[in-house]
């Protein structure tokens, strides 16, 4: 049971990051770039991070740590062959590591939450 609860961590963040990605890949980027701030998107990144950490029953970072390193490379395959892009490859790659360290942050700060909450109930 406890492994098959370490796959579901991976395999949601693997999911979610890869939705993300897409969603910010085709339409949602364009609204971030009238604000001025394109990149803003890469907050959104946090959540696969801290469903995955909901989801993980030990590990907590590491495992959304794996799914978003796995769901990566799947990413930029996807965004280089089926969307035209205007940044080079070396921007596209750098900006899905940049990603992986959103979605880690986001199962830090989940693992926080929940280590504050159960805190206050002792």
């Amino acid at each position: 049971m406890k492994s098959e609860r370490g796959w579901a961590g991976i395999i949601c963040c693997f999911l979610l990051f890869i939705v993300v990605c897409l969603s910010l890949t085709m339409k949602v980027q364009g609204a971030f770039r009238a604000s001025g701030n394109p990149e803003l998107g890469l907050l959104f990144f946090i959540l696969p991070g801290a469903a995955a950490s909901f989801m993980s029953a030990r590990h907590r970072v590491i495992r959304p740590l794996l799914g978003a390193m796995l769901a990566a490379p799947l990413c930029l395959v996807v965004m280089r062959l089926f969307f035209v892009s205007q940044r080079s490859l070396w921007q596209e790659l750098a900006w899905l590591l940049s990603a992986v360290f959103w979605c880690a942050l986001g199962a830090l700060c989940f693992l926080f939450i929940s280590s504050l909450l159960e805190s206050k109930s002792k």
